[in-house]
């Protein structure tokens, strides 16, 4: 088991899962009041970000003042905050909670994010000036065979993963390779890898029409809530490259720079964050430690056998 500072990781105790608008916050923050002891980590690209609230559906300050959550406001939103830096906040939380007896809930939007908690992703740094002189190789040659070649002769295993033609992988291995003094390849099976872990995974899936109506209902809400205003804050603070990118501001910038209308900038975001929950899904769905919870949108409580599952697997 890894180490944070001399302290054993311990995992989340169970992980609850799934794209957005699929009520996994409202799940978690249900099951971590039935059962004392239980505090949240939040693992979520965008909740990162210090004064992104509306936006990100961050928990109420009530929801946070009822139970413990971690991994939200840890940046600026002009801090571009990195795979590696996220698992090391989360590493250490992690420790204090079980240092403190009490049991930690995962709840948890952005794939990547969850696999570099839970299988411990080695993910290789950035070599600016090596990608630099790649890419400038590869606009010269117009293909990027030449690329591959070098990429063969350097890391056949590598290679051998990697499409002919993809010149964005083919870039990033070679970038890696020379900038590391490493092979691409040694660096593991990343994120195609499902190794056996002790945390259960519990994942909420709504038919695909159904879980686009909860998306729009929610960005509306946003709307109602004041998104437009907080924006405008967050945006005169200055934002940074991913910041910048997060749904829903993404969108009011391009409003409040006169590029759209409101109306246009409202309905952009209900399309976008509809395909981003299908980008969410079919990442998780590649996962088969996942066990899924298909909801009855018909049922009294649709969300209650996946709440009694997570409430049984905290107290097993």
């Amino acid at each position: 088991m890894p180490e944070v500072a001399g302290a054993k990781v311990v995992g989340p105790k169970v992980v609850v899962l799934g794209p957005t608008a699929s009520g996994k916050s409202e799940v978690a923050l249900a099951a971590a009041r039935a059962v004392p002891g239980t505090e949240i980590v939040a693992i979520d690209a965008m909740q990162v970000y210090r004064g992104m609230d509306i936006g990100t559906a961050k928990p109420t300050p009530a929801d946070r003042a009822a139970v413990p959550h971690h991994g939200l406001d840890l940046v600026e939103p002009t801090t571009d905050m990195a795979v590696p830096q996220f698992r090391a906040a989360v590493d250490a939380a992690l420790v204090e909670i079980a240092d403190r007896g009490r049991t930690a809930l995962g709840v948890a939007g952005t794939g990547l994010y969850l696999t570099a908690v839970l299988d411990r992703l080695e993910l290789p740094g950035t070599w600016p000036d090596v990608r630099a002189g790649l890419e400038a190789q590869l606009a010269a040659d117009g293909d990027p065979g030449r690329l591959f070649a070098r990429l063969t002769e350097a890391d056949a295993a590598a290679a051998a993963r990697i499409e002919p033609g993809n010149s964005r992988r083919i870039v990033r291995a070679l970038e890696v390779t020379l900038g590391s003094g490493r092979a691409f390849s040694s660096f593991g099976p990343g994120v195609a890898a499902f190794p056996p872990i002790p945390t259960p995974q519990l994942g909420i899936r709504w038919p695909r029409a159904l879980l686009g109506e909860r998306v729009d209902a929610r960005v509306d809400a946003m709307v109602a809530a004041g998104l437009l205003d907080e924006v405008r804050r967050v945006r005169a603070g200055g934002m940074g490259r991913t910041a910048g990118q997060a749904l829903g501001y993404k969108e009011l910038v391009d409003h409040l720079d006169g590029r759209v209308t409101f109306d246009d900038a409202v309905a952009a975001i209900k399309r976008r964050t509809r395909q981003f929950a299908t980008r969410q899904e079919r990442w998780f769905r590649r996962d088969p430690r996942v066990r899924w919870y298909d909801v009855d949108a018909a049922a009294a409580d649709p969300l209650e056998p996946v709440r009694s599952a997570v409430i049984a697997a905290l107290r097993a």
